[in-house]
Parts: C-alpha cells; sequence; structure tokens
C-alpha cells in the first residue's frame, strides 16, 4: 500500500473557452486547459503515463490514454511543481474532464496522481 506522506503529488486545473477557435454553429467547443502537478510528498517521483476521462453535456464519452504529458515524462523532486498546457474539442458548450497519472517514485513504488473533475464552459453557459 502506497504511503500518503512520500507520494504525494497534488493536480490543479485552470480551463479557458478558445472563442477564436470555436464554432458553435458546427458543435465545435474548444477549450484549453493548464494543468499544475505540485509534489507534496517526501520522495521524487516521475510522471509516466496520463488517462483522461472527458465527457460532454450529451454523455458522449472520450477516454484517452499515454504516455507522458505533451512529450514528456516530467521528473518531480519533493516541492517541485510541473505545469503544461493542453486543450480538447467538445461537441457541446459543457463538459468535463477528470482522470489520474501514473507516477514512479524513486524506490519504484507506483501510484496515482489524481485529477479531480473540472467543467468545460462556455462563458454564460451555467447560471
Amino acid at each position: 500500500m502506497e504511503n500518503k506522506s512520500q507520494n504525494q503529488v497534488n493536480v490543479t486545473a485552470e480551463v479557458s473557452y478558445i472563442d477564436a477557435q470555436s464554432a458553435p454553429e458546427a458543435n465545435r467547443f474548444v477549450f484549453a486547459y493548464k494543468i499544475r502537478l505540485q509534489n507534496n510528498g517526501t520522495e521524487a517521483a516521475k510522471l509516466t503515463h496520463r488517462h483522461w476521462h472527458i465527457t460532454d453535456a450529451n454523455g458522449k464519452e472520450e477516454e484517452v490514454h499515454g504516455e507522458g504529458v505533451i512529450g514528456k515524462q516530467p521528473y518531480l523532486k519533493p516541492g517541485e511543481s510541473f505545469e503544461y498546457s493542453s486543450g480538447t474539442i467538445l461537441e457541446t458548450p459543457v463538459g468535463a474532464m477528470q482522470g489520474y497519472y501514473d507516477m514512479t517514485s524513486d524506490d519504484g513504488s507506483q501510484f496515482k496522481a489524481d485529477i479531480a473533475p473540472f467543467t468545460l464552459s462556455v462563458p454564460g453557459s451555467l447560471h
């Protein structure tokens, strides 16, 4: 079982709607998101894989899995952070994303850094 004090990577997300790349009349809504990983544990860890679950307002689901993020596998020492930006396209003005990163610590143990659900929404589409 993982030791939470050794392996603790917190993930936060910041989302923005990209109006210039969207085409609502064609059901194309483009969102950018910035992810920040912060190693609050006592041991260094490397991000090896990403696992995303994306859902739009129609219930359409997409699973995204792959090695690393944006072509990198960041290595975070205790107290270090890593930020990157990416994006997704939905067919609806509202959706959600969540998931986790597979992490491997220096001692070889593996753990997940959870990505809490966050909302993708066109400004003014939610009350």
